[in-house]
């Protein structure tokens, strides 16, 4: 079944095309949701709640742009609204250094590790490292997502950074 039958599908409610749209971006969804939670479990939940918002949304589809744009969209809006509900994110007024650099040069990193790390970060900074580095937003896109300033967005970038900074630099040490 080709995507736009599928999404038909979809829309007129279909069980099991609606099982099949899950089969088909489960695992590119639940790596984005990875990308967000603290944990697997927490993904998992993520993942849960974002196909029950993409199943309730599917009518607000009109086949212009990307579809996989499209539920990648709702998937971080979902996750972040869950966060804003909760009061897990909190504003930071203080503006610390622009944009530090995280550098893993020279460290043998595995990439879980490294995820391992994003996700110990608080969820603020969290958040704000994955929307700016790993998705590509502006500090004005993630401080309207996130309803916070620009200042603080760049803030809790910054101090994502130096966590991630200071835990690479441990790693290294223990490398060597």
């Amino acid at each position: 079944m080709d995507l736009e039958e599928l999404i038909h599908k979809c829309k007129k409610g279909e069980r099991q095309a609606q099982a099949e749209l899950y089969r088909r971006y489960s695992g590119i969804l639940f790596g984005m949701c990875l990308k967000y939670s603290r944990n697997k479990t927490e993904a998992e939940d993520n993942l849960h709640d974002s196909f029950m918002t993409i199943f309730s949304k599917m009518d607000q589809y009109s086949f212009q742009g990307s579809f996989e744009g499209w539920i990648k969209r709702i998937t971080v809006n979902t996750v972040l609204q869950k966060y804003r509900k909760e009061q897990h994110l909190n504003v930071v007024s203080e503006n610390i250094g622009e944009e530090a650099e995280v550098d893993t040069e020279g460290t043998d990193i595995s990439l879980s590790t490294l995820l391992g790390y994003i996700q110990e970060l608080p969820n603020k900074y969290r958040l704000t490292f994955n929307l700016y580095v790993l998705d590509g937003y502006s500090h004005k896109e993630i401080s309207e997502m996130l309803g916070t300033s620009t200042g603080t967005s760049k803030s809790n970038l910054a101090r994502a950074k130096m966590i991630l900074r200071e835990k690479i630099e441990k790693e290294k040490i223990n490398i060597a």
